[in-house]
C-alpha cells in the first residue's frame, strides 16, 4: 500500500473510532442525567446502524450524491437523538467532519452552522439554559472539525497529484526506452539497406557489366571464326557468361531490400496501396510529382515506414472508404501526405500504434526529426485523419 492509500486508510479508521466513541460517551452521559434508557439505546443503535451502512456503501461505491444524502439523513437521526437527550451534542463533531469532506466549502459552512445552532438549542430545550463554555466549546469544535476535514481533502488531492506525477514519469520513461529501441532498430535497418544497396550497385556496375561484355564479345566472335574448335569454345564461353549474368541478377535481387526491390519509393507505395485495396476494399490513390528525385536509402525507408504505420491505422481504426497518398517535391524537401475520409479523432495523442508495421508514428516522427524533417498530424472527429511527413532529399546520416 502506498503512502496515499495508507493515509486514507488511517483517516477512515480514525473517523469510525470517533463515531463509536462519541456515541458511547453520549449514551452514558444521557443515562447518567436521567434520560430513558430504552430511548437512548434505540436512537444510538439507529444512528450507528445508518452510519455503518453508509461507511460500507462508501467503501464499495464512489457515488458522491448518495453519500451527501446519507449524511443529511444521519443529521436528521442526530436531531432525534437531541430530542431524547442534550448529551448527544457531542456527536455533532462527527457530522462536522463528514460535512467538510462530502460537501463543497459553502454548503459545509451552512451545514456546520445549522448543526451548531442545534447544539445550542438542545440544552435550552431540556434544561432551559445553556452554559457559556458549552457555546464556546461547540464553536471551537465546529471550526476545528471543518478545518481538519478540508485539510484532509487537500492532503488527498496532493497525494493523488503526486501519484499521477509518478505514473506520468514512469510512462515517459517507458516511452523513452521504447523510442530508443525503435530508433536503434530503424537506424540498424536503414544501415543494412544502405550497405546492401551499395553492394548490389557495385556488383551491377562492375562484375555484371564485365560478364555481359564477355558474353557479347563471345557471341560476336562465334560468327566470325572459321575454326570449329574455337567456335565451340566461344559458344561455351557465351553460355557460361549468360549463366553468370543470371546468377549476378539473382544475387543483386537478393541484396536489394524487399520493400524497395526496384529502388523506387513510388513503386513500393503503389504496392502497399494495391494490397490495402485488395484486402480491405478501400479506394486508394497515389499521386507522385514527376520531379521527385532518387532518394537516399534512409529517406526512402523512413517514408515507407511512415506510410506503413499510417495505412495500418487507416485499416484498423479509421472506418474510411478512401485514402490518398501524395509524394510531392518541394524545394529540396520531399513531402508525403496521407489523407483518409474516416472518423478522425478528438485527440490524436490518444491514437494506438500501428501493429502491422511495428513502427509507431511517434517513433517515425522522431526518425523524421533525426533526418532533418518533421511529421505533422491533423484530425478532427468526423473529418478524417491527415499525416504530412517532410524530409530533406539528401537526408541526414543517423
Amino acid at each position: 500500500m502506498g503512502s496515499h492509500g495508507w493515509t486514507v486508510r488511517t483517516m477512515e479508521i480514525g473517523q469510525h473510532a470517533i463515531a463509536l466513541v462519541l456515541t458511547v460517551i453520549s449514551c452514558l452521559r444521557a443515562v447518567s442525567v436521567g434520560a430513558p434508557l430504552p430511548a437512548v439505546i434505540a436512537v444510538s443503535v439507529v444512528f450507528l446502524a445508518w452510519y455503518v451502512l453508509g461507511a460500507v456503501r462508501a467503501a464499495r461505491s464512489d457515488a458522491v450524491v448518495l453519500a451527501k444524502w446519507w449524511l443529511v439523513v444521519l443529521a436528521v437521526i442526530w436531531l432525534l437523538m437531541l430530542v431524547v437527550s442534550a448529551e448527544f451534542i457531542w456527536v455533532a463533531f462527527l457530522l462536522w467532519l463528514l460535512a467538510g469532506h462530502l460537501f463543497s466549502l459553502r454548503i459545509a459552512v451552512v451545514f456546520t452552522a445549522a448543526t451548531y445552532l442545534a447544539t445550542i438549542a438542545a440544552p435550552l430545550l431540556h434544561h432551559g439554559a445553556v452554559s457559556t463554555p458549552s457555546v464556546i466549546g461547540s464553536l471551537i469544535g465546529a471550526v476545528f472539525a471543518l478545518g481538519l476535514s478540508r485539510g484532509y481533502i487537500e492532503l488527498l488531492r496532493e497525494g493523488r497529484r503526486r501519484e499521477e506525477l509518478i505514473h506520468s514519469l514512469e510512462a515517459a520513461h517507458r516511452s523513452l526506452v521504447d523510442l530508443q529501441d525503435e530508433l536503434a532498430l530503424t537506424q540498424r535497418h536503414a544501415g543494412e539497406i544502405r550497405e546492401r544497396t551499395r553492394i548490389s550497385r557495385d556488383v551491377h556496375d562492375t562484375v555484371a557489366q564485365e560478364i555481359s561484355s564477355i558474353r557479347l564479345i563471345a557471341h560476336a566472335e562465334v560468327d566470325r571464326t572459321t575454326d570449329p574448335h574455337a567456335r565451340d569454345v566461344l559458344r561455351q564461353v557465351e553460355s557460361l557468361a549468360a549463366q553468370g549474368s543470371r546468377d549476378i541478377r539473382r544475387i543483386i535481387a537478393e541484396l536489394t531490400p524487399a520493400e524497395l526491390e526496384d529502388g523506387a519509393l513510388p513503386a513500393a507505395l503503389r504496392r502497399l496501396l494495391t494490397r490495402l485495396e485488395k484486402e480491405s476494399g478501400l479506394s486508394t490513390r497515389l499521386d507522385v510529382d514527376e520531379t521527385v528525385p532518387p532518394l537516399p536509402a534512409e529517406v526512402e525507408v523512413a517514408l515507407l515506414r511512415t506510410a506503413q504505420s499510417a495505412l495500418a491505422n487507416v485499416r484498423q481504426h479509421a472506418q474510411a472508404s478512401r485514402v490518398k497518398v501524395s509524394l510531392i517535391d518541394s524545394e529540396g524537401m520531399i513531402r508525403m501526405d496521407i489523407v483518409d475520409d474516416g472518423v478522425g479523432m478528438a485527440d490524436h495523442d490518444a491514437r494506438t500504434r500501428g501493429t502491422d508495421s511495428g513502427f509507431g508514428l511517434d517513433f517515425i516522427a522522431a526518425r523524421m526529426r533525426e533526418l532533418g524533417g518533421d511529421l505533422v498530424i491533423e484530425t478532427n472527429p468526423g473529418a478524417g485523419f491527415a499525416i504530412s511527413a517532410t524530409v530533406p532529399t539528401r537526408g541526414v546520416s543517423g
